[in-house]
């Protein structure tokens, strides 16, 4: 976006950089850090926290940092940030707290330590970058509920699927074509992968077996895709979505029902589809000189066309992000309302009682999409809330895990904002039926 660069510019000329604290230094913490660390135009990295600490200290060795001071206060951190230092704080809430910090990046997939971090930034008025699908899929409608109140962006990454449809998505109203279908493209889906399967190709690509498992059985795709539908309204179309086979992208728009399409439009994928990486939005429009525009510049014959965005690169794009949310206020994504799809937790095998739950990417249970409103009158678990969980009774292969048999562990969080959300858009839309 060229208005975002010019901004840039103008802060990296002024001595005004966007100082942004990054929570997590795993494989998409890292990466974010090391590109900050060149430095970005117009932002920098002000610190950056992981449970281990020796893991973010070694990506500020490999950025070009050494002698890097470890921060156990805000004063600390602020007095640090105000000298141009890159530090590693102890805590991740110090992150919060600092008043030189402008944004927080949320680059863990712990649902319960996201929800900790992003609730106090907020309240504090930072804004908030996520990189943790779980916890925006789970709780992300009542988080932006507290971002709105506190007058601070809450946003997911461009660069991942759900940014990069959502982009897609905007342009496509702005154009003056109706958005019918938006979602990503998937090389593989098996919901019985476990860790042990994906074990010699999470080595090979330097990222934990639980990550890889989420993508191959089909979890992570349910939760971007709920972002996804939270961010633009489009439901689904069928629990676990469509996701036709398709050898290239741009041949999708004969693949899904046409009546369903034009009854509100849906979220869903694409299997094998070439460029393989990116995401897609159905556009359409039956207008006469539309179709004779399209046809000349070889979008097809109408009246649905296909956009779509050949890459997704979320280490990089995360600085537009960045920009978007600091200097215009301007979410990538941003749930619109009460939650559209939530993702349930699905038995991978046959679970005994007593059995505990051992969240995403594990041996126990996979996830799939489902609107919202389904998902709350079946009352079954979502499957960002499952792990340690422990099963009440027996649960078949395939079946959908309700509240009503598992036993949640105590005092978590994530628990209590997953409540607060029922209740807040419960009353929401009790207060709309009586007006």
């Amino acid at each position: 976006m060229v208005i975002v660069d010019t901004a840039l510019e103008r802060r990296e000329k002024e001595g005004q950089p966007i100082r942004v604290g990054i929570v997590g230094a795993g494989y998409m913490g890292r990466a974010v850090a090391l590109q900050l660390l060149k430095p970005a135009v117009g932002m920098r990295l002000a610190a950056i926290y992981n449970r281990t600490a020796c893991k973010a200290e070694h990506t500020l060795h490999e950025g070009g940092l050494s002698n890097v001071r470890k921060i156990a206060s805000v004063d600390q951190l602020d007095e640090a940030v105000s000298r141009g230092e890159v530090s590693i704080v102890e805590d991740p809430l110090l992150l919060c707290g600092a008043r030189n910090i402008d944004v927080v990046i949320d680059a863990t997939s712990d649902m319960e330590c996201g929800a900790r971090v992003v609730l106090s930034a907020l309240e504090h008025r930072k804004h908030v970058v996520l990189f943790n699908a779980c916890l925006d899929a789970t709780v992300g409608p009542i988080l932006k509920t507290y971002a709105d109140r506190n007058g601070v962006v809450i946003t997911y990454t461009d660069g991942d699927e759900p940014g990069v449809a959502t982009n897609l998505f905007r342009f496509v109203k702005t154009i003056g074509y109706r958005p019918l279908a938006a979602g990503n493209l998937k090389g593989l889906l098996d919901p019985y992968r476990t860790p042990a399967t994906q074990k010699a190709f999470a080595e090979r690509v330097k990222q934990s077996p639980e990550m890889i498992t989420s993508f191959a059985d089909g979890t992570k795709l349910s939760m971007q895709c709920t972002i996804l539908a939270n961010s633009t309204g489009l439901g689904v179309a069928k629990r676990g979505m469509y996701g036709p086979k398709c050898s290239h992208v741009k041949d999708c728009a004969g693949l899904f029902p046409k009546e369903k399409l034009l009854n509100g439009g849906f979220v869903d994928f694409l299997l094998g589809a070439e460029p393989h990486t990116g995401a897609f939005v159905i556009g359409y429009s039956e207008n006469r000189i539309d179709k004779e525009y399209m046809n000349f510049f070889k979008m097809g014959d109408g009246p649905f066309y296909v956009f779509y965005t050949p890459y997704h690169l979320p280490q990089v794009q995360v600085l537009t992000t960045i920009a978007r949310a600091a200097v215009f206020h301007d979410p990538t994504t941003s749930p619109i309302g009460k939650p559209v799809c939530d993702v349930l937790t699905v038995a991978k095998r046959d679970l005994k009682a007593a059995e505990k739950l051992d969240g995403i990417g594990g041996f126990t249970c996979y996830g799939v999409i489902e609107n919202a409103d389904v998902a709350q009158k079946e009352s079954i678990l979502p499957m960002g809330l499952s792990d340690g969980c422990r099963l009440k009774r027996d649960v078949s292969k395939d079946q959908p895990l309700t509240y009503s048999d598992v036993e949640l562990p105590p005092g978590r969080l994530c628990d209590k904002l997953r409540a607060e959300q029922n209740r807040h858009f419960n009353a929401l839309e009790c207060a709309q039926r009586s007006s």
